[in-house]
C-alpha cells in the first residue's frame, strides 16, 4: 500500500512500494540520433560530487548538469526540437505544405524560451503566453528570441488556457496572410495528448547520455534519480526511461515539487489527478498546479516516492552545488533539497529503506537549469 505522510509537522511525502515491479513500453528510437545531429548539441556534463555521497551516506552521487543544452540553459530545448521537428516533417508530408507557422506556448519561464528559439531557428515564429510571477527578466529573454510575449494575469494553468484559445483562433502572417498556429505545450490534457506525448520522447535523450556516462566512469546502474518535477512530463521521461528495461536492478525515482506547488505528490496520496491552489516560489518552472494527463498513469504506478520542499531547502541546495561547480537554479537544485529532505530528519531511516538506499547507493540528481535560466536566484530571492 502507498505511504503518505502529510501532516503539518511531518515532511510532505509519498512512497509507492510496487513502483519498482511495474513496466512499461521503452521511448521511440531515434530520439538521441536526431538530437545528436543537431548542430548545438553536446552531451551535458555528469560530474561526480563525492562530497555529497558523503554527507548523504551513499557510494557515489552524480549531477547530470542541464545548465547549458542546445545553446540554453535548461534542459528544455530537448522536447521543444523534437516535437516541433515532428510537426512541421508531418505538415510538410500530410500537406505538403511548408507555409509559415506560429509556435503557441504558455510557460513558467524554460520551455517557452526553447520554442522561441526553436522558431528562429526553423525560421517560424513564436507566441509564449507567462503568468504572473516569472520574472521580468525570463519574459525578457523569451521576448528577445523574437517571440510575441503575452503577460497573463493568472497562474500558470490559465496561461496555458489563454495559449490554447490563441492557437485555436485564425491568426495572420505579417504581410496578411494566412498563417497556422500551433500549440506546443508540454501538459497535456484530454484531446491534446500528442504534442506533449513527442515533447516527453524528446527528453529521453538526457537518460540516454546518463546511461553511457554512467558506463564510462564505471558505474553500476542507478540505485535513485531524483526529478524535479512540475506537471510531470520530465517524470514521466524518466519512469519510462527505467520501467521499460528488467526490474531487476530498476532504480527508485524520486519525483520532488515545490511545497507551494506539490500536485503530483497530493495526486499521488489521494490516488488520482487533482489540481491545487499554487502560491508563490523561486521554482517558478515547478510552479503548476495539475499534472498532464499523459503522465498522470506513469507517476501514479512508476514513480517511488514525492517528496515537496521549500524554497529555502531549495536556495541552500543551489548555493552549494554552486560551491561544488555545478551551475544550479532553485527549480534544478530542487533534486538534493529533495534528496536531503527524504535522508535526514525524522522517519529518514524508513524513508531510506523505501527507496531501498544503503551505503554503497548510486545517486543521480537532475540539476534541469542552470543559475541563467531563473533570476529569482540572482535576486537573492529565498
Amino acid at each position: 500500500m502507498p505511504q503518505t505522510s502529510c501532516s503539518p509537522r511531518s515532511l510532505p511525502w509519498f512512497a509507492n512500494p510496487d513502483a519498482r515491479t511495474w513496466t512499461c513500453p521503452p521511448a521511440p528510437i531515434g530520439v538521441h540520433a536526431f538530437h545528436a545531429s543537431l548542430a548545438d548539441n553536446t552531451p551535458t556534463p555528469l560530474p561526480e560530487l563525492p562530497a555529497l555521497a558523503a554527507e548523504l551516506g551513499v557510494g557515489r552521487v552524480f549531477v547530470k548538469d542541464e545548465s547549458f543544452r542546445l545553446g540554453l540553459p535548461a534542459f528544455k530545448a530537448l522536447g521543444a526540437s523534437w516535437a516541433m521537428h515532428q510537426i512541421l516533417s508531418r505538415r510538410t508530408a500530410t500537406t505538403h505544405s511548408d507555409g509559415p507557422v506560429t509556435f503557441v506556448t504558455a510557460t513558467d519561464g524554460n520551455h517557452g524560451r526553447a520554442v522561441a528559439r526553436m522558431a528562429r531557428l526553423l525560421g517560424q515564429r513564436a507566441h509564449v503566453f507567462v503568468p504572473q510571477g516569472v520574472h521580468p527578466a525570463a519574459a525578457a529573454a523569451i521576448a528577445a528570441e523574437e517571440a510575441e510575449v503575452t503577460q497573463v494575469a493568472g497562474p500558470y494553468d490559465e496561461a496555458v488556457r489563454q495559449a490554447a484559445d490563441a492557437a485555436a483562433g485564425p491568426g495572420s502572417g505579417a504581410a496578411g496572410g494566412p498563417r497556422s498556429s500551433v500549440l506546443v505545450q508540454d501538459t497535456a490534457w484530454s484531446g491534446y495528448e500528442q504534442i506533449p506525448g513527442w515533447i516527453v520522447e524528446g527528453y529521453s535523450t538526457l537518460f540516454a547520455e546518463i546511461d553511457m556516462q554512467l558506463n564510462a566512469t564505471g558505474a553500476r546502474s542507478p540505485s535513485l534519480v531524483a526529478v524535479p518535477v512540475g506537471v510531470g512530463s520530465l517524470a514521466q521521461a524518466a519512469v519510462t526511461h527505467y520501467r521499460s528495461r528488467s526490474a531487476e536492478n530498476a532504480p527508485a525515482l524520486l519525483a520532488v515539487e515545490p511545497d507551494a506547488a506539490a500536485c503530483v505528490l497530493t495526486s499521488l496520496t489521494r490516488r488520482e489527478p487533482l489540481s491545487v491552489a499554487t502560491g508563490e516560489t523561486t521554482m517558478a518552472g515547478l510552479n503548476c498546479g495539475t499534472p498532464s494527463s499523459i503522465a498522470w498513469p506513469f507517476l501514479r504506478d512508476g514513480l517511488d516516492a514525492a517528496v515537496a520542499v521549500t524554497d529555502a531547502d531549495s536556495a541552500r541546495a543551489a548555493r552549494d552545488l554552486a560551491a561544488l561547480g555545478v551551475s544550479s537554479g532553485p527549480c534544478g537544485a530542487a533534486s538534493l533539497a529533495g534528496i536531503r529532505a527524504a535522508l535526514t530528519g525524522d522517519g529518514a531511516e524508513s524513508r531510506r529503506t523505501a527507496l531501498a538506499l544503503g551505503p554503497t547507493s548510486t545517486l543521480v540528481l537532475l540539476s534541469t537549469e542552470g543559475t541563467a535560466a531563473n533570476p529569482h536566484l540572482q535576486d537573492g530571492a529565498q
